[in-house]
């Protein structure tokens, strides 16, 4: 396994993975974005997203099995996060240390770019996911209520 910088080349195969959580969270319609639009979103002029992406070099095509895609949120207590916004292992991969590696380079990365911290969210129900932050030290955060408002 090697872990990298996402390319542009990358998208589908982000999407791909993107639509496998969609499936595991019980919500594979909310998935709407356009193809075209996450590109460019990630390698546009103006970026607004960064990922990290493993491949599995041990298969000739080296394909996409992880990724952690992040963006830059400013909180005006604390200056700038890196804010998760979704860190991904295919299910065949998992148990394999990949999402461990992808969380170490996420906080070097948070650390070069003297972030203040990361944050993120996770489903309550997802046991696998808050045990794995766990091992972090992450804190979980009962005070704040998630809000949404679409357009």
């Amino acid at each position: 396994m090697i872990i990298r910088r996402a390319k542009k080349e990358d998208c589908p195969a982000m999407l791909g993975l993107i639509r496998e959580l969609a499936l595991y969270e019980k919500a594979p319609h909310e998935v709407t974005v356009d193809p075209r639009h996450f590109e460019e979103s990630g390698f546009g002029e103006n970026p607004v997203w960064w990922a990290f992406v493993v491949e599995d070099t041990a298969l000739p095509s080296r394909p996409v099995v992880a990724f952690a895609l992040y963006y830059i949120r400013y909180s005006t207590w604390k200056g700038q996060v890196m804010y998760l916004e979704d860190i991904l292992v295919t299910e065949s991969m998992r148990g394999k240390g990949i999402g461990k590696m992808l969380m170490d380079r996420l906080i070097e990365e948070a650390k070069e770019k003297a972030f203040k911290r990361i944050t993120w969210q996770v489903l309550d129900w997802n046991e696998p996911a808050i045990n794995f932050y766990k091992k972090f030290n992450a804190s979980f955060d009962p005070e704040w209520v998630n809000v949404v408002l679409d357009l």
